[in-house]
């Protein structure tokens, strides 16, 4: 086997890559990581796959929110406790579970995936913004909170739903600035977040 000077074994190598492809962790942490998964026993190590294989395998997302699901509808969409007249627009699933930590918030979501970015080849195509202007076409929608960073991208995301949804009655409402300018929401501390969520006002796009 082709062992490289560093490693003592070509399966602690490969182990080790795998571990730093993923984000925020460099080869030091990963076999950081692969040696603590070493001193396990082998049952502890099983599940451990197993349950990242599952992940992949078996989760859903939510066919009315986009959200992170075990079942075709989400935890959130389906509980009739919700106020579903009510949708917090977020960039990803991150947001979601920020949003629901400070627990100021009852209504319902929509994941986007993603801002609009054409620096990175992402466009409204490329986001969940038909299935958003179609949930609120059906009229059961009153209120659109746009709960998007505070980046251009994050803006020119705002801008483009609120053109979108135009002439549809539905009010829209962006996020009080407690969040400070380029910063990302799921960083956003939770008092200051929930401030942000409560203190909402409505969205006033720019025409010229």
């Amino acid at each position: 086997m082709n062992i490289s000077g560093q490693y003592p074994s070509a399966l602690l190598e490969k182990a080790v890559n795998e571990f730093s492809r993923l984000p925020g962790v460099g080869r030091k942490t990963a076999l950081r990581f692969v040696l603590f998964l070493l001193r396990q026993d082998t049952a502890t190590v099983e599940n451990f796959a197993k349950a990242i294989v599952r992940l992949r395998q078996e989760v859903k997302y939510c066919k009315t929110c986009h959200n992170i699901s075990d079942t075709d509808t989400c935890h959130i969409c389906s509980n009739p406790a919700r106020d579903a007249s009510v949708v917090c627009v977020v960039e990803n699933i991150r947001d979601v579970m920020a949003i629901e930590a400070t627990q100021q918030y009852r209504g319902l979501y929509h994941v986007l995936g993603g801002v609009i970015s054409p620096m990175d080849g992402i466009g409204p195509s490329d986001l969940q913004i038909d299935s958003l202007v179609e949930r609120v076409k059906q009229g059961h929608v009153k209120e659109v909170i746009l709960a998007l960073s505070s980046t251009m991208e994050g803006d020119t995301t705002n801008f483009y739903i609120y053109r979108r949804l135009e002439g549809t009655g539905v009010q829209l409402s962006v996020i009080a600035r407690g969040i400070s300018v380029g910063d990302e929401l799921e960083y956003a501390d939770e008092v200051t977040l929930g401030r942000s969520i409560v203190n909402r006002t409505p969205f006033v796009g720019i025409t010229s």
